[in-house]
């Protein structure tokens, strides 16, 4: 399962995608657990997190990147910069 993460994403994309109207997270900077049992597409508005899937490499994620964890995905999320995002679950 594969974490796929878009980097300077154009605002026209932004817009076209609705993104201001998904619901928005917050998190400060701590370490926990998660599983995906639906695809969920965020863009991270501020922070920055290490999120590494069980059985898999870490990727960095931050300000600006557009992010989607795919449904059964197992991971532990390691947020280094207090995290803000917009987020649709699929």
């Amino acid at each position: 399962m594969k974490i796929t993460i878009e980097h300077n994403v154009s605002p026209a994309k932004l817009d076209a995608m609705h993104v201001d109207s998904w619901a928005t997270w917050q998190k400060g900077v701590s370490t926990f657990d998660w599983h995906y049992d639906t695809d969920e597409t965020c863009y991270i508005l501020e922070g920055e997190a290490i999120v590494t899937p069980r059985d898999g490499q870490p990727v960095t994620i931050q300000r600006g990147d557009l992010v989607t964890f795919p449904a059964g995905l197992s991971c532990t999320w390691q947020i280094t910069e207090d995290m803000e995002k917009h987020y649709i679950f699929k």
